[in-house]
């Protein structure tokens, strides 16, 4: 293992701090939690407040959209692992403005178990809260069990629309509402061309031949759907976007954003060969792209590999998705 680190089991604190270090203006450590990182102006009077949570190693996911626009708070664990439910009872707890919170998070075992147990919890100093789990890997379960997807980028689009219309100052159930169209409206798909490393493991998370790829890898290293001899760009983007399109999430005449995104070693430059052929099978299709995303959105450590998202648009999400927003990786307007 070669890693830049100190003590791997120091991992996610000494990230979190450094964060918070480089980029004051988005990012503070709660005092009451070092793995829970909150907006400086959280929490903000009659506004609702937007939470997440989830493992570290996904960077900018999780805590790298807490910013305005976009998220309130976020509780962080180890390296693929669920934050505590206190941890995230501490981030609602500073994401409340007297508005509600709304708990917005990947559909994990551990994630949903801990942000039940903390809803629970803060229920009981009168905070009212809601949830959306975003579900959105089409690899990872059948159209008719989509409620057993696994969450990845696809999460990004539900922060942000989320996060504008609590900024619109609506309130909870609308804020609830229009997240959840952005969950059910996103597909998403993976490709792995090389395992990544937990620090605390010092091992690779799973093996791969020098010639081989797998098609709908977790970005926790879950098993995808298939291995095959590594393919030319446009053949793995045409995988990626046929098993979007064979779900059923894009038909010609739809407005669309696509988000190409790197798991974490793959470079900008493969990630526009992909982005081009997408674009280019879309266009033919006769959807519109807009609000291209391409870069590291969603990452898995060090891992070789990319994945697709698209968001299907309606002229309320498409609003929200261009309102401004701005955090340490992202801005928009």
């Amino acid at each position: 293992m070669k890693k830049l680190l100190n003590d791997p089991a120091a991992y996610a604190d000494e990230t979190l701090a450094g964060l918070c270090c480089a980029h004051p203006e988005f990012y503070r450590l709660s005092p009451e939690s070092p793995r829970v990182v909150v907006r400086p102006d959280s929490p903000v009077q009659g506004r609702v407040g937007i939470v997440t949570g989830g493992g570290s190693g996904h960077l900018p996911v999780f805590t790298g959209y807490v910013g305005r626009g976009l998220l309130n708070a976020c509780a962080i664990g180890d390296v693929f692992a669920s934050p505590s439910a206190d941890e995230m009872a501490i981030a609602m707890r500073a994401a409340n403005g007297g508005a509600g919170v709304l708990r917005l998070y990947g559909n994990y075992g551990g994630d949903i178990m801990n942000f039940e147990m903390a809803g629970e919890m803060v229920e009981l100093e009168d905070i009212t809260s809601s949830t959306v789990k975003v579900a959105d890997d089409v690899a990872s379960a059948s159209t008719a069990e989509r409620a057993k997807r696994r969450g990845v980028a696809g999460m990004v689009y539900a922060f942000k629309i989320a996060g504008a219309a609590a900024e619109k100052g609506f309130d909870l159930d609308k804020v609830t509402r229009v997240a959840q169209k952005a969950a059910d409206n996103a597909r998403s798909i993976g490709v792995a061309l090389s395992p990544c490393i937990v620090p605390k493991a010092g091992k690779p998370t799973f093996t791969l031949q020098e010639n081989e790829m797998e098609i709908g890898m977790g970005i926790h290293g879950e098993p995808g759907v298939r291995r095959s001899e590594l393919k030319p760009a446009n053949v793995v983007a045409d995988e990626m976007l046929d098993a979007i399109l064979s779900d059923g999430a894009v038909k010609g005449g739809d407005r669309v954003s696509v988000l190409v995104n790197s798991l974490g070693a793959t470079p900008l430059e493969e990630l526009y060969i992909l982005f081009a052929r997408v674009a280019d099978r879309l266009d033919k299709l006769g959807a519109q792209i807009v609000m291209p995303l391409v870069g590291r959105y969603a990452t898995s450590m060090e891992m070789t590999g990319a994945s697709l998202t698209v968001l299907i648009l309606d002229p309320e999400l498409e609003e929200l998705l261009r309102a401004p927003a701005e955090c340490a990786f992202w801005k928009v307007g």
